[in-house]
């Protein structure tokens, strides 16, 4: 089978706006998934597969949890489109073995109704999970495609055109 006729993976995403108007970004640990990140650009926002059964919306609430333990959050919109990238050849036989040719995502954004002490990317779903980051911080929207791996660009640019008129400006 060639890499055009793989499957994308279903996954959600989830951009979480603090009162601020910035968006949550984690800074991915130094290797995961079979490819070396790319220094400045390790940066994402919470995402993850959609498992068996599950709604996206519930799927991204979940993911949500378990990468950053944010729980306290209120949905402010849907991505309208599911939005796909494909994985660069190097990453293809890493994580998920050939099987996928890339992830198509549904975007989630929310609102951050807790305080940034609930915010543990060391003891992620109350330390029920893997830290996927090492470190976080807020960061002004429109930053973030310029802060991701290349072949996820695209996407972050759909995410922040269809986030971006959420945003309180003064």
């Amino acid at each position: 089978m060639t890499k055009d006729e793989l499957p994308y993976r279903r996954n959600v995403g989830a951009a979480v706006f603090n009162r601020a108007g910035e968006v949550f970004l984690g800074r991915r640990k130094k290797r995961r998934g079979g490819m070396e990140l790319v220094a400045g650009h390790e940066w994402q926002m919470p995402q993850g597969g959609i498992d068996e059964g599950e709604a996206p919306l519930e799927a991204a609430r979940r993911e949500l949890f378990e990468e950053t333990n944010i729980s306290h959050v209120a949905l402010l919109a849907e991505a309208p489109d599911w939005l796909s990238y494909d994985l660069p050849p190097e990453a293809l036989a890493g994580r998920w073995k050939g099987r996928y040719r890339g992830q198509t995502q549904k975007w989630f954004a929310f609102r951050f109704e807790g305080d940034d002490s609930e915010i543990d990317i060391d003891r992620p779903g109350g330390g029920a999970f893997e830290p996927e980051f090492e470190a976080w911080r807020w960061a002004p929207l429109e930053t973030l495609p310029g802060l991701i791996v290349s072949f996820k660009r695209p996407v972050y640019e759909a995410v922040v055109a269809a986030f971006k008129n959420l945003i309180a400006r003064p």
